[in-house]
């Protein structure tokens, strides 16, 4: 005790306080952003303000919204999203939440982008409680149904790859409505990656019927 009252009262002396020895990330962690667990619960009314991310289609009708789902006060309120499509004069079209009732058995957005012909939007994800955490599951908006009566649908990007997981969060566009992402080559081999290529367009003409999302996803 008196050996670290000794060295308390040296550090002081020197202008340096306990909290300049904590790590960089830990002396600047943000309760109200960075897809975290906290040590210790946030208040109440902590990060009200907290900032939506706006994705407006290439040709301006639509945009797209991630809402961080603000259910943990042991968490930082992003842990979790939820996926919004409107029109640019404010109309709502559909809608996806990605959250769980206690906050970390959902997943929270990773990377979102729209296709270039702006029929598509593509987002992956990660989950909120660490399961998996090889898998980034994608979600794919089609702006236009092929079948059944909805004008729109969103459908967990496996569906189009036969059932196979995603296992990067990166993915890219290579034509107007083509994406690349990744996924395994083998079966329970996450760490042998291969590119998987598909034309959004003609995978969900061959989509069933009321397909909205895939196995483990959370339903409207």
């Amino acid at each position: 005790m008196r050996c670290e009252a000794r060295l308390s009262s040296f550090l002081s002396m020197l202008g340096i306080t306990a909290a300049t020895l904590l790590p960089i990330d830990v002396q600047a962690a943000d309760p109200c952003t960075g897809h975290k667990g906290l040590q210790t619960p946030r208040p109440e009314l902590s990060c009200s303000h907290v900032e939506l991310r706006i994705y407006p289609s290439p040709d301006g009708v639509l945009r797209a919204v991630v809402y961080p789902v603000d259910i943990s006060l042991d968490a930082t309120p992003d842990m979790e999203s939820r996926i919004v499509i409107r029109t640019s004069k404010g109309e709502t079209l559909n809608s996806k939440d990605y959250s769980s009732p206690r906050g970390f058995n959902g997943y929270h957005v990773v990377n979102a982008k729209w296709s270039p012909d702006s029929k598509f939007f593509v987002f992956s994800m990660s989950s909120s409680g660490g399961h998996s955490p090889w898998q980034f599951p994608m979600a794919v908006y089609g702006r236009e149904a092929v079948h059944g009566s909805e004008k729109d649908r969103i459908v967990g990007f496996s569906e189009l790859i036969n059932g196979n997981p995603t296992v990067s969060a990166d993915f890219k566009f290579s034509g107007p409505h083509t994406v690349v992402a990744t996924t395994w080559k083998q079966p329970g081999s996450p760490e042998d990656k291969v590119a998987v290529t598909v034309d959004l367009w003609k995978a969900f003409e061959n989509l069933p019927p009321s397909s909205f999302a895939a196995p483990g996803y959370f339903s409207r």
